[in-house]
């Protein structure tokens, strides 16, 4: 990346960071993905009990080989023989040490915006879990909550679609099929069985301090 838009970009992210400290939630940046892991591994000690969403990002940083490690109680849905036994990491993830999850979208105020299908996700950040361990790249910055609807809409939302191969509109036209209209609503959307845009969590100040640690890395990770 060229020197003088990294340092533009580096001054945007720790003004995100300085708003999201404001709001009760720990700030950390990784110059790199491969700067996450090290500080995740800061944030969680050896034997605490983890388990996360399905995060792209997670994974371009390497986060799954970590808690494959052996050196934490890995919560593992892969893993998982059954739909019941997926069930119930997902209802365990409710009293696990760490939740690890990305974000959709990050305001420049320092909200975060999540969407999801199956919701397990956006119920382990707003409540359970001792710990959240938000990875984003620097893509997920958004102006305001507006720009962070339209950025699950077109850019988030498509793609996570055609990845978990559900059969939906935005899977198929690249756009939430509710853009379409002269004026749409946030929840607006398909009405497919597929559809993952179901529950919407925004995250303001947080009455529990540093519960929820975000870390924004100076790349483009995820969708």
């Amino acid at each position: 990346m060229d020197i003088n838009k990294k340092t533009a970009l580096e001054k945007r992210i720790m003004a995100v960071g300085e708003k999201l400290k404001k709001n009760n939630m720990e700030f950390y940046y990784a110059e790199t993905a491969k700067d996450v892991r090290p500080i995740v591994e800061k944030l969680m000690p050896e034997g605490c009990t983890v388990t996360h969403g399905g995060s792209v990002s997670m994974t371009e940083c390497g986060i799954r080989e970590l808690l494959a490690s052996g050196r934490y109680n890995y919560l593992d849905r892969s893993k998982a023989a059954t739909a019941e036994e997926v069930k119930q990491i997902y209802r365990s993830a409710f009293s696990a040490d760490v939740f690890i999850s990305s974000a959709n979208a990050i305001t420049e105020d320092g909200v975060l915006y999540n969407v999801d299908g199956n919701s397990n996700r956006i119920a382990a950040i707003a409540y359970g879990p001792d710990s959240v361990i938000i990875i984003a790249g620097y893509n997920k910055i958004v102006r305001d909550l507006h720009e962070a609807e339209l950025r699950v809409k077109t850019e988030a939302a498509p793609p996570n679609c055609v990845r978990l191969s559900c059969d939906t509109y935005c899977a198929n036209a690249g756009e939430c099929v509710s853009l379409s209209k002269a004026s749409h609503q946030m929840s607006d959307g398909c009405s497919g069985d597929g559809r993952i845009c179901c529950n919407y969590l925004i995250s303001a100040q947080q009455r529990h301090k540093g519960r929820i640690k975000v870390i924004i890395v100076g790349e483009e990770l995820g969708y």
